[in-house]
């Protein structure tokens, strides 16, 4: 085993601090602040879902746009921009009551994120390769638990003060600077650079394998983003607490940051398409228990088993893409993301319509079980593909 230096692990954990800011903060900090903007802005589940959407459709096309050649040799200022964005951003949720306004910059902080996701992932991707360490990149998606169990600690510091909703987007913003200036000190460099083959990739196999992959990923992009929106909003309508609230979010944010190690495991001995499909079983448990079981026992049991699969999910999905197009990654990826992507903006907004027109989160979450159950069944064929 090659021994780890003390340079490729700092890499690797300003690359987890960089995905606090970015995804964890950044794109996952309005689920715990959205019950005090419904309070206090009257916002209905509704409002709350075209919000939710407008941020993912952002990401959709930051994605896209970062996907591009023109960022070459730019990754490290296009990385940091993204980053000093998400802070500004998340300070101007605070200083607006307008809806319209809210969709604008939700929807930029989105793109900010996506930014931050391909270029952070370039510069650390590559030097861990570099150094001999790929397993350290564990670290760097653990970054996204650690925002959210950040942001959760920040709320229950502000819900006991009983702070606004405006003081909890300042405070995101007030992290999310700090991340800045950390990942500016302690990463100097862009991506390291390797020569490679530039020619165009061919087209995409016909493989009913990978058209059945691609609909599932959608469908695991609608199923997972309505948990993610809605929990903490879940918890509230049940009176479950103010602190409560942000132990819930606590609790999924902490069962993030091994879970791509642990899942690893499972997808190195069973496949990663068999991973895939436990990690949606798994899911769609959480997601039913955050409304059908009573009491605390089902937010806290909905927050850990959320928090231990989508993550996973999300990069075995994306892995299993690749190795069912081994000639064409890039477009196969391009083709995963944009599935992924339609699913999370149409999810919110479903949601939050049939939550507004039923009175309660039960509805869409046991749909987006169901959802997440037929995701599972339609690569259950193919869950020996990528042993």
């Amino acid at each position: 085993m090659i021994a780890v230096s003390s340079s490729t692990l700092r890499l690797a954990f300003s690359g987890m601090i960089g995905m606090a800011v970015a995804m964890g903060i950044g794109r996952f900090v309005f689920t715990p602040i959205l019950p005090l903007m419904m309070e206090g802005l009257g916002l209905s589940p509704t409002d709350a879902g075209w919000i939710a959407s407008a941020n993912y459709l952002g990401y959709l096309v930051g994605a896209f746009a970062a996907a591009g050649a023109w960022g070459g040799q730019r990754e490290r200022q296009l990385m940091l921009a993204a980053l000093a964005s998400s802070a500004v951003l998340a300070a101007a949720m605070g200083l607006t009551n307008s809806l319209a306004i809210f969709l604008i910059v939700r929807f930029l902080a989105g793109v900010a994120s996506a930014f931050v996701m391909v270029f952070l992932a370039s510069i650390v991707f590559s030097h861990l390769a570099a150094a001999g360490q790929t397993h350290l990149q564990s670290i760097h998606f653990a970054g996204v638990g650690v925002g959210i169990a950040a942001s959760s600690l920040m709320m229950a510091w502000l819900l006991s003060i009983q702070a606004p909703w405006q003081d909890a987007w300042f405070g995101a913003a007030l992290l999310s600077v700090a991340g800045f200036c950390f990942v500016g000190l302690t990463i100097k460099s862009g991506p390291v650079q390797q020569a490679g083959d530039s020619s165009a990739e061919p087209p995409l196999p016909r493989d009913p394998a990978l058209v059945r992959l691609i609909i599932a990923y959608g469908l695991f992009g609608f199923g997972y983003i309505v948990t993610a929106t809605f929990l903490v909003a879940i918890v509230r309508q049940g009176d479950g607490g103010r602190i409560f609230e942000a132990v819930v979010w606590l609790v999924t944010g902490l069962a993030i940051i091994p879970s791509i190690h642990l899942w690893g495991r499972l997808a190195r001995t069973r496949g990663v398409i068999s991973a895939y499909i436990i990690g949606c079983l798994v899911e769609a448990v959480g997601v039913a228990a955050s409304v059908s079981l009573g009491g605390r026992v089902g937010p806290i049991l909905s927050g850990l088993l959320l928090g231990g699969t989508f993550v996973a999910v999300t990069a075995y999905g994306l892995q299993a893409g690749r190795l069912l197009a081994p000639r064409s990654p890039r477009r196969a990826l391009a083709l995963m993301t944009a599935a992924f992507g339609v699913g999370q903006i149409i999810g919110p907004i479903v949601a939050g319509r049939l939550a507004y027109s039923t009175g309660s989160y039960l509805a869409p979450s046991l749909m987006a079980a169901f959802v997440l159950l037929v995701s599972a069944a339609f690569v259950w064929p193919d869950r020996h593909a990528t042993s």
